[in-house]
Order: structure tokens, then C-alpha cells, then sequence
């Protein structure tokens, strides 16, 4: 596995090749490797970055804190067959203030994660669009793979790339999940073990409220805020602080009405543990 550091590197070692990339920000577990595997079939090199991106933490978030794995990262990576890891270093990807940004539509990064968390997405789309620039730049096009996990940044991915008439295909992994149903994420390893054992929570209560909407849909008795604010009441009572558990298109992510049926949805949630701040959705 060839490492490089500046995109002058990378770009040298890309010439003629059609890469299948995976951006990633390290400290990574079987989720990210599922979607290298994955990448492995739709290009002739596999690319994998790992940059914590600082563009896209608030100041009270943990930038300086998010954990960085980079040896166990590589053996990893080295096992799962990547050929090429960019791992380069901030003065490397920014060499001066990032001045010029990418800026998503507001009906799209403005609501759930991006209410939340202002200016997230702003700094997410940046970032991978210079990622994009410096994998391929050389190559002219390629494939790049992103988890459903971050579907909301899944949707400001593809919006992007179709809009800018960017020539790379963006296909989706399946969010990886451990045995007791909790999403794959970095962030688990935050978690206490007492709140290891209560964070499934989250995507039960994901799954019970899809279940709960599409039996209210059938049934023509569908009160969506009811639904959604009984989810909230029931995660509060466990000792969780939801920011929203909520129904939604999965083509627009607007809110969902009767109109909108089963099949076409997807619920997500955000919600803090402790400290740890952890999110999820579930298609239906």
C-alpha cells in the first residue's frame, strides 16, 4: 500500500488510473472497511483518505480530541486490500485559509444535521470537493463511496457532484451494524460501557417509529408530529437528549405526509448519550 502525504504525491501515483475512492477521517472500524471492500470492484485502485477535516467541527466540538488510530488504521487498510492511503496533513490539504467554499442548498443542509449543526455541511462539501480534486484530478473521473449512516451528507454528496457535472459516480454502502443492531461509528468508542449497552436505544426507537408510521399510514389514522414527539418523550424518558427523530422523503428529506408512502421514507435521529453524540436512520 502506497502511502502519500501531499497531493503532488498522489496525483503521480494516479496518472492513468481510475480510482474507487473512500474518504474517511481514521480511527476506523469494520463500517469504513465494508465500503473499501466495496470499492475494490469499481475502479483499477483503491484510494482511501483519512484528513479530520477541521472546516467541519463548531468551536465546541472535538476536533482536537476525535481520535486519530493512524497504525492501526494502516494495518487495516493494509488487510483490506487498499492500494493507495492519502493521509495528508493540514498544511498539506490547506495551505492557506480555505476562502473559497462550497456551499450546499439551504433546503437541503439547512434542516436535521445542519440545523444543528451550522455550517456542518459547509465544511463537509469543501472538503470533499477538494478531496475529489486532488484523487481525480489525475484521472479525469473515477468512483467515490459513501455510507447510508451519514444519509443527510450521503444527499449534499450526490447534489454536489450533480450539479457541478463532477465525473465521478457516487454509489452508497449499507450502514454496518454490530450484532445488537447499534450503527458502526466512530464516536461508539466514547461510550462508557453502561452507555455502550443503552445506545441501541437509538435505532430502536428509529425502527419503532417507522413501524408505528407506516401501521398509522395503512390505517389512514397517520398524526405525524404526534408520532414523532411521542419517539422524543420515550428516548428522553431513557435519559437521552434527542435533537429529532423525525420522518422524512427520502428524495428531498422533507417532511413526510400521508401523501408519501411506505417504501419512499426514511427515519433519522440525532441524539446525545452522555457526551457522546450519536445518529442514525432507518429506510422504510
Amino acid at each position: 500500500m502506497l502511502i502519500a502525504h501531499s497531493i503532488p504525491e498522489l496525483r503521480a501515483a494516479l496518472v492513468g488510473r481510475r480510482p474507487a475512492f473512500v474518504p474517511t477521517m481514521g480511527n476506523l472500524h469494520e463500517g469504513h472497511l465494508s465500503l473499501v471492500h466495496q470499492a475494490r470492484p469499481l475502479g483499477d485502485t483503491t484510494v482511501v483518505s483519512i484528513f479530520v477535516n477541521r472546516l467541519q467541527f463548531l468551536p465546541h466540538e472535538d476536533f482536537d480530541s476525535y481520535p486519530r488510530t493512524w497504525d492501526a488504521d494502516c494495518a487495516k487498510l493494509q488487510a483490506a486490500g487498499c492500494d493507495v492511503l492519502f493521509a495528508p496533513r493540514e498544511n498539506d490539504l490547506y495551505p492557506e485559509p480555505q476562502t473559497f467554499k462550497v456551499h450546499p442548498d439551504p433546503q437541503l443542509a439547512d434542516l436535521l444535521e445542519g440545523q444543528f449543526r451550522p455550517g456542518f455541511f459547509i465544511g463537509v462539501a469543501t472538503v470533499v470537493m477538494k478531496l475529489f480534486s486532488c484523487v481525480f484530478g489525475a484521472s479525469g473521473g473515477g468512483t467515490a463511496v459513501f455510507g447510508r449512516k451519514d444519509y443527510q451528507q450521503l444527499m449534499v454528496i450526490r447534489q454536489m457532484v450533480r450539479q457541478f457535472a463532477l465525473p465521478i459516480d457516487v454509489v452508497a454502502g449499507d450502514t454496518s451494524r454490530a450484532p445488537d443492531g447499534l450503527a458502526l461509528s466512530s464516536r461508539n468508542g466514547y461510550l462508557s460501557l453502561q452507555e455502550r449497552a443503552e445506545a441501541v436505544a437509538l435505532s430502536q426507537a428509529l425502527q419503532q417509529l417507522s413501524d408505528r408510521w407506516a401501521a398509522a399510514h395503512a390505517a389512514g389514522t397517520l398524526q405525524a408530529a404526534n408520532l414523532e414527539h411521542q419517539a422524543l418523550d420515550q428516548l428522553r424518558a431513557r435519559g437521552w437528549l434527542p435533537d429529532y427523530l423525525t420522518v422524512r422523503r427520502r428524495a428531498d428529506l422533507q417532511p413526510a405526509t400521508a401523501l408519501d408512502a411506505p417504501g419512499t421514507l426514511v427515519a433519522l435521529g440525532a441524539a446525545r448519550l452522555g457526551a457522546t453524540r450519536l445518529i442514525d436512520n432507518r429506510e422504510f
